[in-house]
């Protein structure tokens, strides 16, 4: 994933995903297909780059189109095209992903649901020392008229590179309240723990709080945070979208 650089460097302060959003349980029909547009941009992040040749993370606009496609009720090709505009004034193409997206039936009125993502991704250079990497997200949560509570424990792997970079382990959740004038209302939690043979290093680790809003504006679903780094090792400020185009 763009997220993932060499595991053995100390104090790295990682670039913002390609798409920072919280897995639950949307699902097309069979035969649906869909677009989502992810942006995200680093209004203060590290003037570093993590190694020669890397993309520092401030000043970062990134636009990530997916496409889906219902296979059937239960499972969801998705695939990605990475965009990015950087601090440099050049925009590039920054690789291409796939994924397929599990979700179990539920029963009529039932609020739980459970699931699970398989991601593979290739990316260039200036994202990642490794070209080839994937990552295996679970999805569980809860939904009722009201409340939404989701979470996705992820690992994270490289598949091919020259860099060492061990499976890690990383923690992303959601909690939401539908309001009376009909968005919902919440906060998002993007949590790194490194490397699952040593885990615990949080200072070392990016730990991302969003203040998010989700709204639906003539069929427009729109996903809007704003996102506050808590350590060094974070990107400081950053704002997303997630638009869900009607088709």
């Amino acid at each position: 994933m763009a997220l993932t650089v060499s595991g053995s460097m100390p104090n790295r302060a990682l670039a913002a995903a390609e798409e920072i959003q919280i897995y639950m349980d949307e699902m097309n029909a069979p035969k649906e297909i869909g677009l989502d547009i992810h942006t995200n941009y680093v209004f203060k992040g590290n003037h570093t780059p993590d190694y020669p040749g890397a993309q520092a993370p401030d000043q970062v606009l990134r636009i990530t189109p997916e496409f889906s496609y219902g296979l059937t009720p239960n499972l969801e090709l998705g695939a990605y095209i990475l965009m990015s505009h950087g601090s440099d004034e050049r925009s590039t193409v920054d690789g291409e992903k796939v994924r397929l997206k599990f979700l179990a039936t539920k029963e009529d009125g039932q609020h739980f649901y459970w699931g699970a993502n398989v991601e593979v991704g290739r990316v260039n250079y200036r994202l990642d020392q490794n070209p080839w990497n994937g990552e295996l997200k679970g999805i569980i949560g809860y939904r009722d008229e009201r409340w939404t509570l989701a979470t996705n424990p992820n690992i994270a792997w490289k598949i091919s590179g020259p860099a060492s970079n061990p499976p890690s382990f990383h923690l992303d959740s959601k909690l939401a309240y539908k309001t009376e004038w009909g968005f919902d209302a919440g906060v998002e939690s993007y949590n790194e723990f490194g490397p699952v043979a040593h885990m615990g290093h949080f200072d070392k680790e990016s730990q991302t709080l969003f203040g998010v809003i989700d709204i639906n504006v003539h069929g427009w679903d729109l996903d809007l945070g704003l996102g506050h780094g808590l350590n060094a090792a974070s990107d400081r400020w950053l704002v997303k979208a997630v638009i869900s185009v009607p088709l």
